[in-house]
């Protein structure tokens, strides 16, 4: 059930709808392709009256790294600009609302999503995995934001409803990743697992969930994502581009990181964002 996708697998599975991010090369980078394929998927899968729940994973060694800031990537915009070229591209952040975007897809489905995280899940992958509805990691997954250490603030910002303020205060001003297991730990994510059981023990979860009927499923999640709302969550994501777009473009400092990539390349502008942490996890 692959048929138009490049850079997704999709099938369905009972009652479950397999969504695979598909890049295993670039570790699964979000390109604008990937995330338009993923949208298409999740909607797909909203009108599959067979499907009762969804579920994200990544091939290959990483669930994801983060959104595809290579230069040919990063300086590709839709035909004719985000929005409007003329009027809103220079300057509204039309990268990060289009993130926003996408990932509040996840949230308004009527059916759960359910992400399963192994390896490394960096900056946009975190992002994608925090507005699921429920994640499940391997013990040893590598999850952070180190863009925040010299680039932006987050284009999707969920860390003051994922995690406690001490913890979103931490992970937030340093840009400082834990192991899959810490991030349970700490309420990030809802359970983690050993590497060789993760598999076999998000199924177990997925097929359980999957058994509950599909109207109730929604009518939890629509319940509980409307408390949500009530208390801010969807006008502070709307904020959070803002700030994005404020960090990007009119902080003194701003563009550093993009400076050194282009003149000495992007491992060189990542060694220099995260010299000053000696911390060896990414």
């Amino acid at each position: 059930m692959t048929a138009g996708y490049e850079q997704i697998l999709y099938r369905v599975e009972g009652p479950v709808a397999r969504i695979t991010l598909n890049r295993p090369e670039k570790r699964n980078a979000l390109s604008y392709v990937l995330r338009g394929e993923l949208v298409a998927a999740l909607r797909a899968a909203e009108r599959d009256d067979t499907v009762a729940v969804v579920l994200v994973d990544g091939a290959g060694p990483a669930f994801c790294s983060g959104y595809d800031i290579t230069p040919d990537m990063s300086q590709r915009r839709p035909a004719g600009g985000w929005v409007s070229e003329k009027f809103f591209d220079d300057w509204t952040d039309q990268f990060a609302r289009s993130c926003v975007r996408d990932w509040l897809v996840v949230w308004d489905l009527l059916k759960p999503v359910v992400a399963k995280v192994h390896g490394f899940c960096l900056a946009g992958g975190t992002e994608l995995m925090s507005m699921c509805d429920v994640a499940f990691v391997a013990d040893n997954a590598v999850i952070g934001y180190p863009p925040m250490r010299a680039q932006t603030t987050p284009d999707t910002l969920y860390f003051p409803w994922k995690l406690p303020m001490a913890q979103a205060k931490y992970l937030q001003l340093t840009g400082n990743s834990v192991t899959g297991k810490e991030a349970a730990a700490m309420g990030w994510v809802a359970r983690s697992f050993p590497p060789d059981r993760l598999e076999a023990e998000v199924l177990r979860e997925v097929q359980a969930l999957a058994s509950i009927a599909p109207d109730l499923l929604a009518a939890n999640k629509a319940s509980l994502n409307q408390a949500y709302e009530i208390m801010g969550f969807r006008t502070a994501l709307g904020m959070g581009a803002q700030w994005h777009a404020l960090s990007a473009r009119l902080r003194p400092s701003a563009g550093q990181f993009d400076r050194i990539s282009r003149e000495k390349g992007l491992k060189e502008a990542i060694r220099w964002r995260d010299a000053a942490f000696t911390d060896p996890r990414p």
